[in-house]
């Protein structure tokens, strides 16, 4: 199974393609989708959205995680995360890619098994679990790596209640 995990924004959109066989994850390709501060948004917003398709295309995912939008008290950047995140959703659902939603405590929980994780230890724990010699960067993207993770420990359960429901 393939995963992209992508961890939203409009400044940068962090992203990770990972296999899972069996219990062994494998990156793909990792990266991130960066467009320039002072840009109209409705353009950040297409290039992001264009960006995605590409990406979409080029690694054909089974699956894609998203980080949820969680509450911010800057509204203005939270407006624009989650702007970004409809294009994004978008993409998905016009490639027809599933999308499946994790808080930040899920990701946190799954990659280092400690919800209260600090941002230092999720990103060496993703390192380490798909064998990296260096934790990506910009952070977006050893974050989007940690959703993808976060989807592959869940896939389990996701079969399970996907069968009882059939």
């Amino acid at each position: 199974m393939r995963i992209i995990g992508i961890d939203p924004g409009i400044a940068i959109v962090g992203f990770g393609v990972v296999d899972k066989q069996g219990s062994q994850l494998r990156p793909v390709q990792y990266g991130s989708i960066q467009t320039e501060a002072g840009l109209p948004v409705p353009l950040r917003l297409k290039q992001i959205f264009e960006a995605m398709q590409s990406l979409l295309e080029t690694y054909r995912p089974d699956e894609m995680a998203v980080e949820k939008l969680f509450f911010n008290k800057n509204v203005t950047t939270a407006f624009t995360v989650g702007q970004a995140r409809g294009v994004i959703l978008l993409a998905a659902e016009l490639a027809g890619v599933p999308v499946y939603e994790y808080t930040p405590m899920q990701v946190k929980q799954a990659v280092t098994g400690y919800g209260g994780a600090e941002k230092k230890q999720i990103q060496e724990m993703t390192r380490l679990l798909l064998r990296l010699k260096e934790t990506p960067k910009p952070d977006d993207v050893a974050d989007a790596l940690g959703i993808a993770i976060t989807h592959a420990q869940f896939r389990a359960f996701i079969s399970i209640s996907e069968g009882a429901q059939t």
